[in-house]
């Protein structure tokens, strides 16, 4: 199948060591079959390091971390101890592939680039390129086109964001008349509460996520960057609808986390947002049990 992905994609790459927030750090890395076959027959004065370091606890084969909650091949310079031995070949499919998705449509296969990386993020909120789709290659995927379209939804979405012409402010209510799915349908207090329910992987998220309004009007100049944030959200979680409802509760999901970051920015500039905009994507989207209690407020609105 044709592989496509955002204008931004080619330009994206790993930051390895000058990342604040290494994707090495805090999260269940986890060895596929295939590379969990090729460590067994690895040689090299590296290789018993990492046979030693795979826990197969929890069913699934995974590096255990060490208790600073670093995986065992990072070494000081915050560097992957198996690519500088090995190379990129010998990584597992998910230190090879994150913070990379991918969603099957009526077209072909989108790739795009998670914003819980901090320099997925930058590029995210810097570019344009959300609405234009290059072709970059075939994909390995041999399953059937999905049978509900969701490109026309997100093409109308995406038209009436990219108006330049109408106050941003007036494009959401646009958003929120068109398809008949708005934040303030549900009461900030409400969404407050749910937000004290969540789980989190640092706990000072929840005091910032607690300055929820959907209400908020940010200064103009903060608009361009809610508008990216936005359209990524939408392709992420919209673009994998399978029906009307799933796609509406997906496009809630969206204009929550969109008013979320507006309500939380409490430096300014674009760093300060860019990192509430990789805050949010790593508690909310990169969390299915909390996408999914999100998503569910919006199912039957």
């Amino acid at each position: 199948m044709k592989l496509f992905a955002p204008n931004y994609y080619k330009s994206f790459s790993c930051a390895a060591n000058k990342c604040r927030h290494s994707c090495c750090i805090g999260w269940e890395i986890r060895i596929d079959e295939k590379t969990c076959e090729k460590y067994a027959s690895l040689s090299g004065r590296y290789s018993e390091n990492i046979r030693k370091s795979i826990s197969k606890e929890d069913v699934s084969p995974h590096f255990a971390l060490l208790k600073n909650g670093r995986c065992p091949h990072l070494d000081k310079r915050g560097l992957c101890r198996i690519i500088t031995e090995y190379g990129e070949n010998f990584l597992s499919d998910i230190c090879r592939e994150h913070p990379r998705f991918y969603n099957a449509t009526k077209r072909g296969v989108e790739v795009g680039i998670g914003a819980s990386c901090e320099e997925a993020a930058k590029f995210i909120l810097a570019s344009d390129g959300y609405n234009i789709f290059l072709e970059i290659g075939t994909s390995e995927c041999e399953d059937e086109p999905p049978k509900f379209d969701t490109l026309p939804y997100r093409e109308k979405l995406f038209s009436i964001l990219s108006d330049e012409s109408t106050p941003y402010t007036e494009r959401l209510e646009t958003v929120y008349r068109e398809f008949s799915v708005s934040p303030r349908n549900i009461s900030d207090e409400d969404f407050k509460s749910i937000i004290s329910s969540l789980e989190y992987m640092d706990a000072e998220s929840k005091d910032v996520f607690l300055s929820y309004s959907s209400l908020t009007k940010p200064a103009p100049e903060y608009a361009p960057f809610l508008k990216r944030a936005l359209c990524y959200f939408i392709f992420r979680h919209c673009t994998a609808a399978v029906c009307e409802e799933e796609f509406k509760a997906a496009l809630g999901f969206s204009l929550f986390c969109e008013r979320l970051l507006a309500s939380a920015k409490r430096e300014a500039g674009f760093a300060g947002l860019c990192d509430l905009f990789r805050r949010i994507s790593e508690e909310l989207e990169y969390s299915e049990d909390n996408t999914d209690v999100i998503k569910q407020e919006f199912l039957f609105l």
